[in-house]
């Protein structure tokens, strides 16, 4: 048992680790894109993490897997607000309202 739990550990500081060295090294004209390809996935780890809530048997295993549920789901809510703030920047701005004191009478 804490053998495994010592292997399960390494991938996730590994995993960390790797993930922010590829993520700091992507340009920010390419962050949308992949913003959506993360959003997928963590759309498809909310549904695994939900299958193994519904199999959970000890009381530990609901904590994690309810852990992992709240955190795939603020990946992905954040992963959308990143991404309409992005794309917002590339919309175009509105001209201003003419004041009505430039109008002449």
């Amino acid at each position: 048992m804490t053998n495994l739990l010592l292997q399960y550990a390494t991938v996730l500081v590994l995993s960390a680790f790797v993930g922010t060295e590829i993520i700091a090294k992507v340009p920010s004209i390419l962050h949308t894109p992949l913003m959506s390809g993360s959003n997928a996935i963590h759309g498809v780890i909310i549904v695994g993490s939900m299958l193994i809530l519904g199999s959970a048997n000890t009381n530990l295993e609901e904590v994690l897997g309810f852990l992992a549920v709240i955190l795939a789901t603020l990946n992905v809510v954040g992963g959308f607000v990143v991404t309409d703030r992005m794309l917002e920047m590339f919309k175009g701005r509105k001209p201003k309202p003419k004041a009505k004191s430039d109008e002449v009478a």
